[in-house]
Parts: structure tokens; sequence; C-alpha cells
């Protein structure tokens, strides 16, 4: 059978989501792990969307094929008993044999976390990232909406991204302001390497009053990755839900309730 899984994990101390050299700890390694102790056998997961080292997820969504017999229960509970304190299984619902985490994904949904208070945070460090100068949201929102729609994305993602097309639709983006937060809400068909952080990096240089609002349609425009200001640290960053079609009964996400 096939089993869908519903994933929350901090990702302060992962090396991002992938499994790579021994030693090195993932969360897809950590996860894979814990699942073959109670599927008695190996097993191999294929998630939505592979997170970066430092960035952490409330709504990621993963599958893997076995032939253990076991209740919905059981892989939840049973592969939280072997998950650390840090990654978490939320649910867990056996889907059809064409249903693929990754592939069958139909949007995806990032938030990214400002702290922006004259003094660092002890208890959010590693959560959010911290900006002392005072940020205009509303400035940034504006600026912000130069990017939604379908566009070449070149000029924000990652020099290294391997994706085909850079073209992406960025159906929704926001920035609101709830305190000493601000929140970068976006929500698109896919994302490209770092596009989320290279957005927030042009936002935040747009909030500081370094740049202009016009900045982010400027760099959008450009098509060059060289011209598009500074990538944001990855510990603001929150892959928070994952869209299906209807047909595969996924479930939403619970609402990320640490910031609001």
């Amino acid at each position: 059978m096939r089993i869908a899984l519903g994933i929350e994990y901090d990702g302060s101390a992962f090396h991002g989501w992938q499994t790579q050299q021994p030693g090195v700890r993932s969360v897809q390694h950590e996860l894979e792990q814990a699942l073959s102790r109670v599927a008695a056998s190996p097993v191999r997961v294929h998630c939505a969307g592979r997170t970066d080292t430092g960035v952490h997820a409330s709504g990621q969504v993963a599958h893997f094929d076995t032939q253990a017999l076991r209740p919905m229960r059981s892989w939840i509970l049973g592969g939280n008993v072997h998950l650390p304190y840090d990654a978490n299984i939320t649910w867990a619902e056996e889907v059809s044999e064409d249903f693929h985490a990754r592939f069958s994904a139909t949007g995806r949904h990032y938030r990214y976390v400002i702290a922006n208070r004259p003094t660092r945070s002890a208890l959010m460090s590693r959560r959010v990232v911290w900006i002392h100068q005072s940020l205009d949201a509303e400035a940034m929102h504006r600026a912000a909406q130069h990017l939604q729609g379908q566009h070449d994305f070149s000029s924000y993602r990652a020099l290294g991204c391997q994706a085909k097309s850079p073209v992406r639709e960025l159906r929704r983006i926001s920035v609101h302001r709830q305190g000493d937060l601000i929140h970068i809400d976006l929500y698109a068909n896919a994302f490209l390497h770092h596009m989320v952080r290279n957005i927030a990096g042009v936002l935040i240089a747009i909030g500081k009053g370094e740049q202009a609002e016009d900045w982010s349609r400027e760099v959008l425009e450009k098509r060059d990755r060289t011209l598009g200001g500074v990538t944001a640290p990855p510990q603001g960053l929150y892959l928070t839900q994952v869209e299906y079609p209807s047909v595969f009964a996924i479930p939403d996400p619970a609402p990320l309730a640490l910031f609001g």
C-alpha cells in the first residue's frame, strides 16, 4: 500500500530534508529510520518539497510504499516514538498508487517570519530572523504585489537552481505586521531553489528604506540573479501547507499557532 504522511519539524539542527552522507543529520534519514522500525523492513520516503538547512515545516507532506499492514494510528504513534524531539508525524492516510507527494501537488504555501525589534529574541532565535532596524511592512507589502502572477523568476532563484524552467505562478503574496513580528506569506504552484528567501531579502531591503518599492519589479525584469540582492537567512522560513486535488483527500494542516 501507499501511505501519505503529514510532517512537521524544527529545521534548526537538520542539514535540510534530503539524506546526505553518513553522520549528517537530515529529516528524511530520521523519518526513514523511524518508519522502517515500525514496518520491520526498509522504507523509502518521498516528500513534497526538499527544504534547506535550517528551514522548518508545519505542513510538509511525504509518502512511502510498504507491504507491512499496520493501522494508521500505528504509523503515527510508532513513528513518533522513534523520531527525535524536533520532528513529528501529524497524520497518516492510505492513498492510491497514483499519488505522489511532490508531483501530485498543485500548490505550496510558505511563511517567512521576521522579529522586528531593537533586541534579539532568546526564545525565538532559531525560529525567526531578527532585524533590528525598523521595517515598513506596508511598503514591503506594496512592493511584493509586483511579483504576483506568472513570471520568469530567474532573478529570485539560486544560481545553482536545477529547475528546468524559471517560470512560476506566484498566486498570492502578502506582508503584514503582528506586534514585533512581520509575516511574509507566499502561495504558488511551485517554488524555485531559494526563491522565497531571495524574495524576502529584496523586501527586507525595501522595508529598511535602502531601496524603492519598485525595486522588486526591477529585479524581476532583469532576470539576473547577480542583480537580485541578498538571500535572507533560513531560520525564518516555514513550509506551511501543500495542496493536492481533492480526489486524494489529503488533510489540511493545523494552523501555524506559534506565530499567530
